[in-house]
């Protein structure tokens, strides 16, 4: 517990730290993603490997048997963090136990500051130059875990947190064809909206904190560049999603270890949303932007994941 509490500060001092910094210069790993053969990947179990020229864990369930497809779930660190640190903080590995899908959490590249990150959406997070092409190398990343594992392309699904968050709202935007839901914990999706423009529908969770001093609640600035409210960000995905704008309110969650019992308040947008998609936000009432997760969490969060499945064209 006090080693996950040390990340969780961690973790927060340099996601804070992103909102006064401006790194300038040359990135020490820019450009398109590579196209290296990956190193072997686990049959079961976990294992890291290089997989175009970056360093990706891999979780691969018992259950999992090459004759059944599987879903996929690829997690998405915050800036400044790594690979490790989220799995400690998401703890989804016991889920992908217990559903049975295949679990890849990679590092994104590091910057001219030695932070890792990912060139997400316009507000965050590439702050040197060259900007790496992210979106490309999580693409190449799912079509290597499908051309690896058996793979079922209707379920494959992205959770991240704050940096992270922001990346996986730009792979729902930019890799619709791949991409059937993802998560967003304190993360937000393009100040443009005009530049996502996904080629079907996506489903959307949108976790917010109402307290959160890195990104705000209510919208605010990364150096200078405005990134959207939750509750744009969620306005935006019904628009895309062709949601009505009518939500429904169901039980409140308990997902916070320092907050009050069921703090979390849920609705749900499933009205006149194409392809089977649906958007949820919840909103933790009075949490920050590195909440001490309950284990609950992990559990909510895989149940709206494998929940979405993409309906055949």
């Amino acid at each position: 517990m006090a080693r996950r509490r040390w990340q969780a500060a961690r973790a927060m001092i340099a996601a804070a730290a992103v909102m006064v910094t401006v790194a300038c210069g040359s990135g020490s790993s820019a450009g398109k993603p590579s196209a290296s053969a990956p190193a072997v990947l686990p049959s079961s179990g976990t294992g890291t490997a290089e997989i175009g020229g970056r360093q990706v864990t891999v979780h691969v369930p018992d259950s999992y048997h090459p004759d059944r497809p599987a879903p996929l779930v690829i997690g998405l660190h915050g800036y400044s963090s790594d690979a490790r640190e989220f799995e400690s903080y998401m703890r989804l590995t016991p889920e992908s136990d217990r559903r049975g899908f295949v679990y890849a959490y990679p590092d994104g590249t590091t910057d001219d500051r030695g932070n890792r990150f990912w060139n997400a959406t316009d507000a965050c997070c590439a702050f040197s130059s060259p900007e790496t092409d992210d979106s490309g190398y999580l693409s190449q990343l799912i079509s290597t875990m499908r051309a690896t594992y058996r793979i079922d392309s209707s379920r494959v699904y992205l959770i991240g947190h704050s940096n992270g968050g922001f990346m996986a709202f730009r792979m729902a935007c930019e890799h619709a064809d791949q991409v059937t839901a993802i998560v967003s914990l304190n993360g937000a999706s393009w100040t443009d909206a005009a530049r996502c423009r996904p080629s079907r529908p996506v489903s959307v969770l949108a976790v917010h904190s109402s307290a959160d001093e890195t990104i705000a609640f209510g919208g605010g600035q990364i150096n200078g560049v405005a990134y959207p409210s939750a509750a744009t960000t969620i306005t935006q995905w019904l628009g895309y999603d062709r949601c009505a704008a009518t939500g429904r309110d169901a039980a409140p969650l308990d997902l916070v270890t320092d907050l009050p019992a069921a703090e979390t308040s849920v609705r749900a947008y499933t009205q006149g949303c194409a392809g089977g998609s649906t958007v949820r936000e919840w909103t933790i009432d009075g949490g920050t932007h590195v909440p001490r997760l309950t284990s609950t969490f992990a559990t909510a969060v895989t149940d709206f994941m494998v929940a979405a499945v993409r309906p055949a064209r």
